[in-house]
């Protein structure tokens, strides 16, 4: 089975490192309560409005922020995307019917968790719930996927 969206599957391990990576830095920094001075920079903010007591708002500013959340992000999104979409040793249209099929369960399952979000939780818990909500499809994904792969 032919398909133009996957890329090689050299791509899987350093994927799964990022992934992997990733994730545990994404619960240690979790667990620290987002409270990280480490690699604090300045960096362009196409919008900044966080400023409460300074007139520091606007477009275009250059601001004091730690990059680590960021750079955690990016690691758990690149990984994501490299495992997800790495083509298997063997893909065969039995790999192609598994893919298919964990990523609409993967999309229907996300958007079921987010509405029991929407009426169940408020205030910024919720706006927790929609950061995390960045990376659940793909998880949701690579987890269905490889389970039914290893099922299987």
């Amino acid at each position: 089975m032919e398909t133009n969206y996957l890329i090689s599957n050299k791509y899987k391990i350093p994927g799964w490192l990022l992934l992997t990576s990733g994730l545990i830095a994404g619960v240690l920094l979790l667990a620290s309560e987002f409270e990280s001075n480490f690699l604090e920079m300045k960096v362009l903010a196409l919008y900044n409005g966080d400023s409460l007591f300074t007139n520091d708002e606007g477009f275009f500013k250059i601001i004091e922020n730690s990059i680590v959340d960021e750079i955690i992000a990016i690691f758990i999104i690149i990984g994501g995307l490299l495992v997800g979409f790495s083509k298997e040793k063997v893909e065969d249209e039995f790999i192609y019917k598994l893919r298919k099929d964990s990523l609409v369960w993967a999309i229907i399952f996300n958007y079921i968790v987010l509405m029991f979000a929407i009426v169940f939780i408020y205030d910024f818990t919720f706006f927790n719930v929609l950061v995390y909500n960045m990376f659940t499809p793909l998880l949701f994904f690579i987890i269905r996927f490889n389970f039914l792969k290893y099922k299987s």
